[in-house]
């Protein structure tokens, strides 16, 4: 979908406003989804969204949609807009979202979706971390609450000074028409999400004497549908304010003639608004702190806070550089990081450009190099069913028995059947300290026959943890096997490692020909996987 934007669809300050956005949006999602259901889709939600850019009066906004997986009833539609300067020809990213439809079926049934054609690698990726990004979003209240009981216990509200919440608070009515509605009857979602833009920028307005820019959204969720004739009652209001930013929260209500008399709304979707504010030179403003006057406001207040804490730790997870340390395991970050952990080996493996190095009878060397990062892929050949290896992989308490890198494997955290952390220690190499690792292991089955078994690594950091002097403490970036099943008795095992500094002593006398490390560990492992398959 392409769209000029023009003086209409404009705010006070001649940019794009976000409300007209996310209608397009919304639109342009909704016919990717219908093209790939066969029928009528209806807006389940919208992930949390950012704003990276801003498009002014003249410019094109060109919004791509596909979609990345269909579950049962509802899919993943990916959607990327960029803003394009027709004089320049300069293209910009402003937003990329993913969004979740579900197909309506026509009568009582239940619409069964077919899966989705993948063409290309990038449709492969984004089709298997899909399945993380629905983990995430299934999550998301367990982690919210439990943030929010370590909100409550350390934060307080009372601050000296601060303006009363309820000074910002706005209602407003909408009456739907039907050019407010979709081709089915329904409010259109993304005209829903339009009008929650503009009463939450009059709330935040009530505090920053500007006029505010919406810079992301904490998700848009649809509990119910509205419809043509029915009044939409929109409440926002202050719920946090974070020094350069505030966020909003909007609740909305629907009411057909009948409940409008008795005074019955169905309550029809919510959301969190983040706006920011400048002056004329462009320059952010500085928010001024609020209090809640009510148990609700009080709740709401601490929200803020756990969202907040979400918010920015999906921020530096994903946008997470190579040269940093690893990330801290905390009750806000947990989901992230395996998603990340996910990511990274999937985005790995499907990378073009591998070269094989070396090659024996059941194993395959192949080395990647990108700028100055490098890494290695071993392709091993196992007579043992894929889900055999995979047990037998994913456990690390295994791994001494036919990698001699590993000295110790001790569990720390055994979060779940999926995720757990163990401390690892690794033999001195001459001239180096020992070295050990704090790592998550993430392990994922697959959910089609064509589809990998996973075993993801990657270091994090444990505040009950802390460095030794006895060991050097070392990273890894990303690690892990992919596991096919190549027939009933048999199955390719991949294993990947981004090189860094901490792995680099144990693979350098490898790479340059005077160690046959790689391939004798590897020959260790097959043995180890069909010796334990012929116990079993």
């Amino acid at each position: 979908m392409c769209q000029a934007v023009l003086p209409a669809h404009a705010g006070p300050r001649g940019e794009l406003g976000a409300g007209p956005l996310l209608r397009w949006m919304d639109a342009a999602a909704c016919l990717a989804a219908e093209k790939h259901a066969g029928v009528s889709c209806v807006t389940a939600s919208m992930d949390d969204i950012q704003f990276e850019e801003a498009a002014r009066v003249g410019q094109i906004i060109a919004i791509k949609t596909k979609v990345n997986r269909a579950f049962k009833t509802s899919m993943e539609v990916g959607i990327k807009v960029t803003v394009q300067d027709v004089l320049t020809n300069a293209e910009k990213i402003v937003s990329v979202a993913y969004a979740t439809y579900v197909a309506k079926p026509v009568g009582a049934g239940k619409v069964e979706l077919k899966p989705v054609e993948l063409l290309s690698a990038e449709d492969h990726l984004e089709h298997s971390l899909a399945i993380e990004r629905r983990r995430i979003r299934l999550g998301y209240v367990q982690v919210f609450q439990k943030l929010m009981q370590e909100s409550n216990k350390e934060d307080s509200c009372e601050e000296k000074d601060a303006v009363s919440t309820e000074h910002t608070h706005v209602q407003s009515t909408e009456l739907v028409l039907p050019p407010h509605a979709n081709h089915h009857g329904n409010t259109f979602g993304g005209q829903i999400m339009a009008w929650m833009q503009t009463v939450a920028s009059i709330s935040a307005s009530r505090l920053c004497r500007s006029h505010p820019i919406l810079k992301s959204v904490n998700m848009f969720k649809f509990w119910g549908p509205s419809f043509v004739g029915d009044r939409l009652v929109f409440n926002a209001i202050v719920n946090n304010t974070f020094h350069n930013s505030v966020e909003v929260g909007v609740r909305v209500e629907a009411y057909n003639c009948e409940e409008w008399i008795k005074d019955q709304p169905r309550h029809i979707n919510s959301a969190f608004l983040i706006f920011s504010a400048v002056n004329d030179k462009g320059e952010l403003l500085t928010f001024p702190r609020v209090k809640p006057t009510t148990q609700d406001g009080v709740r709401r207040y601490h929200g803020a806070i756990a969202r907040r804490r979400i918010r920015l730790t999906r921020k530096c997870i994903l946008s997470a550089k190579g040269d940093k340390p690893s990330d801290a395991w905390e009750t806000s970050n947990q989901a992230y990081l395996s998603y990340s952990n996910i990511a990274a080996l999937t985005h790995l493996a499907r990378k073009p450009g591998w070269d094989i190095t070396k090659t024996l009878d059941n194993v395959k060397i192949w080395t990647h190099e990108e700028g100055a990062v490098l890494s290695f892929k071993v392709e091993m050949q196992v007579k043992v069913p894929s889900h055999v290896a995979f047990s037998l992989l994913s456990d690390f308490s295994l791994r001494q028995r036919w990698d001699r890198h590993f000295q110790t494997c001790e569990i720390l955290q055994a979060v779940s059947e999926e995720e757990k952390i163990y401390h690892v220690t690794s033999a001195p190499m001459t001239g180096h300290r020992p070295r050990d690792f704090i790592i998550l292991v993430s392990l994922r089955q697959p959910c089609r026959p064509q589809e990998p078994y996973t075993v993801a690594v990657r270091s994090v950091t444990l505040e009950a943890m802390p460095p030794s002097p006895e060991f050097c403490r070392s990273e890894i970036l990303c690690a892990g096997f992919q596991i096919y099943s190549s027939s009933s008795s048999s199955c390719t095992v991949c294993y990947f490692n981004q090189v860094t500094s901490g792995v680099m002593p144990y693979l350098a006398a490898n790479l340059t020909g005077s160690s046959k490390s790689i391939e004798d560990t590897a020959l260790e492992c097959i043995k180890f996987l069909e010796l334990k398959d012929s116990e079993c």
